[in-house]
């Protein structure tokens, strides 16, 4: 039976840190996905704009910071800096104890800023695929029917367009995912988010190779099994790719 020193064993370990990771991936995933979709159909939308030029450097910006760096710079400017404005704190878990040590309750406020710290490189890709896609399908001869019907630019997005450009994005979304719940390590240590990242990070620390075993068995599996949920997404949203 593998116990890591604190004499736990590591499937208690990994069940007591895996939630609080998944939490933060899937809102720093959902808040690239929600953002990253609808800026991405804006700079299409408006193509060659000011608007456009503004979110691509955001965007590429976004994409070449490293995450620790965004972490550390978000922690002291919301949590130190604008705390008087933000009320956020630098560091903490989902899960706190009151002053006298008694009860524990559930912080929502201390996810915010490890999701969108986790969220930016995610959120950048999404915007650029997104434009991308999607001027490449409204460039199709269906599209250019649609218009000369006399729809709306609204209505063509909605109904044709934005389930056709958003296989490139979900493939990508799914690769972000996956990529989370291990790449996460450095935004839970800076904000002291006790999730999975940061005890392997503990664990590296102390050599606790049981817990390190586990924990990459347990992201690789998480890894295997979104992937296959993403093809079947995939198959959903564009009928060709489906096996007959």
């Amino acid at each position: 039976k593998s116990v890591q020193k604190n004499d736990k064993n590591v499937s208690e370990v990994i069940a007591e840190t895996l939630p609080n990771t998944a939490i933060l991936a899937v809102s720093a995933i959902t808040i690239a996905i929600i953002i990253g979709v609808f800026f991405g159909i804006l700079s299409a939308l408006y193509k060659d704009t000011f608007f456009d030029r503004i979110i691509s450097i955001i965007s590429t910006f976004g994409m070449s910071v490293p995450s620790f760096f965004s972490a550390i710079l978000f922690a002291w400017f919301f949590g130190f800096v604008l705390h008087k404005y933000t009320n956020l704190n630098m560091t903490g878990s989902l899960y706190e104890v009151d002053d006298f040590g008694e009860k524990i309750y559930i912080q929502w406020k201390n996810l915010l800023l490890p999701s969108i710290v986790l969220g930016i490189r995610p959120l950048s890709v999404v915007i650029q695929l997104m434009r991308n896609s999607l001027l490449e399908v409204l460039n199709q001869d269906y599209i250019r029917t649609a218009k000369a019907k006399g729809l709306s630019t609204y209505k063509i997005i909605k109904t044709h367009a934005l389930k056709n450009a958003l296989n490139p994005v979900v493939t990508a979304v799914s690769g972000w995912f996956a990529s989370m719940l291990a790449g996460a390590v450095f935004v839970e240590y800076i904000f002291n988010w006790n999730g999975l990242g940061k005890e392997i990070v503990n664990a590296l620390n102390t050599l606790d190779l049981p817990v390190i075993m586990g924990s990459v068995l347990v992201i690789a599996t998480m890894f295997i099994l979104i992937n296959i949920l993403v093809d079947i997404i995939y198959g959903l949203l564009d009928p060709k790719i489906r096996i007959k």
